[in-house]
């Protein structure tokens, strides 16, 4: 008979001001095995990541295809993982040109609604698996970082939450308005809300695993690395910024910390997922400023704008490549999260896409596509035509299967893609 003491999945770190729900551990596992079977088929997630200004195609697409391509300049960044994701070319949701495509990028619906100064939309990726699984977590969806991305069945768009600290309160912070802001003060002073769970932490570790004890580390790890982005965030929202010889344009998407904010976004993100806090995420991400990266000496936005000019190719592949390395590190790190019998990777579905094709052009053609995660059949790099672009909502139809929603189509959909 097994003396394993259970512990609920829906556990709890409680203090003043402070709830943090725990990842999925081994002693959470009902006792019968029909029981356990089902615990550990834990539910499929998703995570949608896209940003403004595309990716430089000859630098991103592999010139082969298959699983044994040469990686391309961009995808040396993700080597290590490189079994984990597929990169689709020659897929769009055929728009006309312009940065108006921004709005259709997750909902896919035919280019005659997508129009500039004249939009019709429709429900995007991210909201049709909300409403069918949404009610299984404490929150049905988080719309993160900024664009114009995520829609409801109405076609009204859902604003994001631009602001990591305030998604940070939302997630992990619970209490009266004034125990919120003690705990987020303590936050921006260096203090850990862990510390005042310490004496929880070492009763559950007493009670679990030395499995379950790495895999409770690894959370209060990600929990701690989030709160010191939080605390860098602060004092950047106060650091002047740099002057530069050429008028930086106004973005609401920008500020030079452009990979500072992207690790802390997805370091929110592993957490939600972690917690199961929510299933679904869409993430925008980018700046059109000139981002603190070394060698870069011109704003986003005007290298993306390069007209072949090859100095401007060089710093936009500065820049594009950095954005693909921290990319690469949220996906190993959620390779390295557990999740029940499977990593938090496998259960998980990240598509990595942009509006735009040809940034310079402001082309809405063959847009860079990576999907990595999910448990697919990985395939390397799946080529479609180029000129006749497959439909990029074929692949949401295939992703709404993933996440359990039986749907035969999706935006402008005419099929599903079946090679993952």
């Amino acid at each position: 008979m097994s003396t394993r003491q259970h512990i609920n999945r829906r556990t709890f770190l409680r203090a003043t001001g402070v709830a943090i729900g725990l990842p999925f551990l081994e002693a959470m596992t009902p006792a019968s095995a029909a029981e356990a079977k089902a615990a550990l088929a834990q539910k499929p997630r998703m995570v949608l990541v896209g940003q403004p200004l595309g990716l430089y195609g000859p630098n991103f697409f592999p010139e082969m295809t298959g699983p044994d391509y040469q990686p391309s300049r961009y995808l040396q960044k993700l080597e290590a993982m490189r079994k984990h994701f597929t990169v689709f070319s020659g897929m769009s949701h055929r728009y006309a040109a312009g940065h108006f495509a921004e709005v259709g990028i997750f909902t896919g619906v035919a280019p005659e609604f997508i129009r500039d100064k004249d939009i019709k939309n429709g429900v995007s990726l991210d909201q049709e698996v909300a409403a069918h699984i949404g009610n299984q977590t404490r929150f049905s969806s988080l719309v993160l970082g900024g664009g114009d991305v995520a829609w409801n069945k109405r076609g009204v768009r859902i604003p994001a939450e631009s602001r990591a600290v305030q998604v940070f309160r939302k997630l992990f912070i619970a209490g009266t308005p004034e125990e919120e802001a003690r705990e987020m003060q303590r936050v921006k002073d260096g203090q850990s809300i862990l510390d005042d769970v310490g004496e929880q932490i070492k009763a559950i570790n007493r009670r679990v695993s030395q499995t379950d004890r790495s895999r409770l580390d690894l959370f209060l790890t990600s929990v701690r690395d989030a709160e010191v982005r939080l605390q860098q965030d602060e004092v950047w929202s106060t650091t002047p910024k740099p002057k530069v010889e050429f008028a930086l344009p106004s973005s609401e998407y920008g500020g030079p910390q452009l990979l500072e904010r992207s690790r802390q976004w997805y370091n929110i993100v592993h957490l939600a997922l972690q917690t199961d806090s929510t299933r679904v995420v869409s993430l925008w991400l980018g700046t059109q400023e000139r981002p603190d990266i070394v060698g870069v000496n011109l704003g986003h936005h005007d290298a993306s704008h390069h007209g072949q000019d090859p100095g401007k190719l060089e710093q936009l592949a500065l820049i594009e490549e950095a954005e693909i390395k921290v990319l690469g590190e949220f996906i190993e790190k959620m390779k390295a999260t557990p999740d029940g019998d499977q990593t938090l990777l496998d259960r998980t579905a990240i598509l990595y896409t942009s509006n735009l094709g040809n940034s310079s052009s402001h082309d809405n053609n063959n847009l860079p596509v990576l999907l990595a995660g999910g448990g697919f059949a990985h395939k390397g790099h799946i080529a479609f035509d180029s000129k006749h672009n497959t439909l990029l909502s074929n692949l949401y139809v295939r992703l709404l299967h993933h996440m359990g929603v039986e749907a035969r189509t999706f935006g402008a959909s005419n099929g599903m893609i079946s090679e993952v």
